[in-house]
């Protein structure tokens, strides 16, 4: 029975995960859609988009304090009804405050929603015992190329953004309500019937000095992934002289590569240990940033954007287990702390490689997210394996003061 409903609860989290994947796929692919739609001005569009992840990560650290009182699997609940209705009300509305509300509370639904996710993922992978968390991500990789299409669509037949939002919010938003009943968590505090959390003692406090490897980590990962969404179009274009077609190729072969390299890398992090797996990950990411600064065309540069999907898409999923094996007994603690670096990486990431590319090249520009990749290598062993367990006749955790 219990063997049941673990796995029922990790579809389920799984079914969230594509949800989310769509969900931000259909939002940031028809930014100029929603650009025109609202006659936000080239000059104020950098706030809008700075606004929801700056939003998201102060979501992330409300989630940590909600989750000293009720389950993460009680906000994820809640969280992910209201994201999906924020997108529709993106596309609803009319007036300029109307996108910045709708946009708003987008951005702080989202961290509490990416945040209780990972807990949970997290969670449910101690009770499995074996790695689960690349496969949550793949969901969520498979759910953006598939809001993607649903934008291209939209684009391509030019509807109304209410329009390509409305049907995907119709049929993902009861099946995310329905699949929530079965959401499961692992071993490691007490909850009521209704979800509260009942008060237990793990002794153990989260330091950020021994967090820190892993958020400089989550940080590079995600400027590494921000540079491909963000400037790849536009390199292949202008650097490699591509055509405007062919420039809009290698985020898609990105994401496709995400997902192959997730769907199987939870079996390299069981065969080979998650140190390994995240070093080669590093070191094939910057490989392939290598090869885009120094391609000579279109489609070497597209080899060097494969290289990137399959290295990078390990980094971040290892990262969120890591933070959970580091502090098995404050692992929500750690998880929320940590997810905010995700948007801080979003933010550093896509300004910084503009910047460099307009003062120096944007060839030049690769280098600087390639450098930063290649130093998760310095902080591999952040990756190690789990600690030993408290209770049940293990050796408990000491006690690690807030740092």
């Amino acid at each position: 029975m219990k063997d049941a409903r673990l796995r029922h609860g990790r579809a389920s989290l799984a079914l969230s995960f594509f949800v989310q994947g769509v969900t931000f796929a259909l939002l940031v692919t028809r930014i100029p859609a929603i650009q025109d739609r609202y006659g936000i001005s080239d000059g104020l569009l950098p706030v809008f988009l700075a606004a929801v992840p700056i939003l998201a990560g102060v979501g992330s650290v409300v989630t940590e304090k909600v989750v000293a009182r009720v389950r993460p699997r009680v906000v994820l609940r809640w969280a992910q009804p209201v994201v999906l209705l924020a997108l529709l009300g993106v596309g609803a509305g009319s007036e300029l405050w109307q996108a910045a509300v709708a946009l708003g509370v987008f951005g702080l639904s989202v961290g509490a929603l990416d945040a209780s996710m990972n807990m949970m993922g997290v969670s449910l992978q101690r009770a499995y015992g074996r790695s689960i968390m690349l496969g949550f991500h793949a969901a969520y990789s498979l759910g953006g190329i598939a809001g993607a299409s649903m934008a291209w669509a939209g684009a391509h037949w030019d509807l109304t953004l209410l329009v390509s939002y409305l049907p995907a919010v119709v049929v993902l938003l009861p099946a995310a309500l329905i699949g929530s009943r079965w959401y499961v968590e692992g071993a490691g505090t007490e909850t009521d019937a209704d979800g509260q959390r009942e008060e237990v003692s793990s002794g153990v406090s989260v330091s950020f000095r021994l967090l820190l490897p892993l958020c400089l980590v989550m940080s590079f990962a995600y400027i590494g992934d921000s540079t491909v969404s963000n400037w790849s179009a536009k390199y292949l274009q202008d650097v490699l002289g591509s055509s405007e077609q062919l420039s809009t190729v290698p985020y898609n072969v990105y994401m496709v590569t995400t997902l192959l390299g997730r769907a199987v890398g939870d079996f390299g992090v069981r065969r080979f240990g998650a140190v390994a797996v995240v070093r080669f990950g590093s070191v094939l990411a910057a490989a392939g940033f290598g090869v885009v600064a120094v391609a000579s065309g279109a489609w070497i540069g597209m080899l060097g954007f494969t290289m990137l999907g399959l290295g990078l898409c390990v980094i971040v999923p290892q990262t969120f287990a890591a933070a959970g094996r580091m502090f098995p007994g404050a692992s929500d603690t750690a998880i929320a702390r940590l997810n905010v670096f995700n948007y801080v990486g979003f933010l550093v990431g896509s300004p910084l490689v503009g910047a460099l590319g307009d003062a120096w090249s944007y060839r030049g520009a690769m280098l600087v997210p390639m450098v930063l990749v290649l130093a998760t290598l310095v902080y591999a062993k952040s990756f190690g394996p789990e600690p030993a367990r408290y209770g049940g006749g293990h050796e408990r955790p000491r006690t690690v003061d807030v740092g």
